[in-house]
């Protein structure tokens, strides 16, 4: 749920925040005059102020995605943790709502996903209302040194704004201490829904089945596997296709690392099998294998949206943008916390076997403003600056061919003495993003870093899909099966793009530029 050892306790940081969060959103969901600050990101999802971890609940219903998410309503540190609330329409604009689950009687609300109960299995509904039935970690402490968590249940009858916690809670005790963020589905095969949950400290997941959501039954644990070095958090489970046919389907399981991710620190990985409606069972090509959503340092509790509309049948992620290692210290005010842009994930079938891929949903393309195109340019070592395009938000496509360089690649966000390098290392096959310079780098001794990730080239080619924000970079690599993600916090000034190559000359074949504008 929170990257944090449930037996950590946090004092109460500071006295009761300015704003109350439970009848009201912090400020007007007209937030166009607010997101200005110096590192806000324009067209990643944020709060308007306070702290900001885990996506929750993620699902759609009757025309909207609701985006739950970690949040503090009293101040800009992790704790006192309710549900914050915001909604979309397009993925893209999001309108704030008041806080949807609130801690009380000592209980904060950690992680946990929604569903939409259609046949009201749970008895919560009444005619003409739905339910959407959120499933959500409760996190009580019993004595100095020993907490619980347990899973609890809570119900809306309007479209997810006002909530009644079930009177029966918890539905699962288990009387551990670390055993938390329930991710739900239904699965048609079984006829009944599934749990999946993270025993932290084991690690494992293990899943549970009900008929009515409130009644759960124990199926199967899995793990440990993969990275399991210390705690497993925020699974998520679901079925995709394999090179987009229907026939030939494989399940992932995605769980959460923290520490031990690619990068140090919080970490995403996943597991691929099948999944019968009990048990999970990896594929043998990929045990002893470790395969990460996310190469870069700061993609975390990614949660994909239940319940997408009929007409829609991708599956689409969000995650947090942050890392453990230095969430509290990042230097942003008044909010601390952002989310990944949405991503569409599907499967693909490579050499290694098959493989995760994501890429940006359609929807950001609604964003894009001022565009450049370029073909055919060979960048020599002297590198090209292009004083044509300089910004702080922008997107970035390119297909490199890499000549007789051995290094190519972008430096975004540059200025004096700054800039967040996107390069290509043709001897060792690896993408690799360098943040060392990147600007505000001194807040924490490990901030300072340089992610990699192995990549193939095709012919002699890769292909690159970058999204640039005011304290953010993203980066897609070929098809999409190698991503990594990574907070910068440069200076306003720094906006210059320059394309560079080193020990010989690449060619870029084609690149595609647009200033992206703000989603608020």
């Amino acid at each position: 749920m929170n990257g944090l050892r449930s037996v950590l306790w946090l004092p109460l940081i500071g006295f009761v925040s300015l704003f109350w969060l439970t009848s009201e959103p912090a400020v007007d969901p007209d937030t166009s005059s607010h997101y200005q600050e110096r590192y806000r990101p324009q067209y990643h999802f944020t709060p308007p102020q306070n702290w900001m971890n885990d996506p929750n609940g993620m699902v759609y219903f009757n025309g909207e995605y609701h985006l739950f998410y970690q949040y503090n309503p009293y101040g800009i540190r992790w704790g006192h943790m309710s549900w914050g609330h915001a909604v979309s329409t397009d993925l893209v604009h999001w309108q704030h709502l008041p806080v949807a689950l609130e801690e009380d009687n000592g209980i904060m609300i950690f992680s946990g996903s929604a569903v939409i109960d259609r046949l009201n299995s749970s008895g919560f509904g009444k005619p003409a209302a739905t339910p959407m039935v959120a499933v959500y970690t409760g996190h009580r402490r019993l004595s100095e040194r020993r907490v619980r968590q347990d899973q609890r249940i809570a119900y809306s009858l309007d479209r997810g704004r006002q909530w009644t916690k079930y009177d029966g809670n918890p539905v699962i005790d288990e009387r551990l201490s670390d055993f938390r963020d329930p991710k739900v589905f239904w699965h048609r095969e079984t006829n009944r829904w599934i749990m999946a949950v993270a025993l932290a400290t084991r690690p494992a997941i293990r899943f549970y089945g009900s008929d009515d959501l409130k009644n759960w039954d124990p199926l199967s644990d899995f793990g440990p596997a993969g990275s399991a070095e210390r705690l497993w958090e925020c699974p998520e489970l679901f079925r995709l296709p394999v090179d987009g046919d229907r026939s030939v389907q494989r399940w992932i399981l995605q769980v959460d690392v923290n520490p031990g991710g690619p990068a140090g620190g919080s970490g995403a990985q996943y597991f691929i099998g099948h999944f019968d409606g009990e048990r999970f069972y990896q594929d043998p090509d990929t045990r002893g294998k470790t395969l990460w959503v996310d190469h870069g340092a700061d993609f975390y509790a990614v949660q994909s949206f239940n319940n997408m509309p009929e007409s829609d049948e991708r599956r689409i992620w969000i995650g947090w943008m942050n890392n453990w290692k230095y969430a509290e210290s990042i230097p942003t005010d008044p909010w601390r916390g952002a989310m990944t842009i949405p991503r569409e994930v599907g499967l693909i079938s490579t050499e290694e076997g098959i493989r995760l891929v994501q890429n940006p949903v359609q929807e950001l393309k609604r964003l894009r403003g001022e565009h450049h195109s370029y073909e055919d340019r060979v960048i020599s070592p002297a590198g090209r600056k292009l004083p044509e395009f300089n910004g702080k938000a922008y997107e970035i496509i390119a297909e490199w061919e890499m000549g007789g360089s051995d290094r190519f690649g972008f430096k975004v966000r540059k200025g004096n003495d700054e800039q967040t390098v996107i390069g290509y290392d043709v001897m060792s096959r690896q993408l690799y993003l360098d943040r060392t310079k990147s600007g505000n780098v001194a807040f924490d001794s490990t901030f300072a870093s340089i992610e990699r990730a192995p990549m193939q080239a095709v012919n002699d080619r890769i292909r690159l899909h970058i999204f640039v924000d005011w304290s953010s970079v993203e980066v897609f690599g070929n098809r999409g099966e190698v991503a990594i993600t990574d907070r910068i916090f440069p200076s306003p000034s720094s906006r210059q793009l320059e394309l560079f190559s080193e020990g010989g000359e690449a060619r870029v074949i084609s690149m595609d530029l647009w200033k992206l504008e703000s989603a608020w």
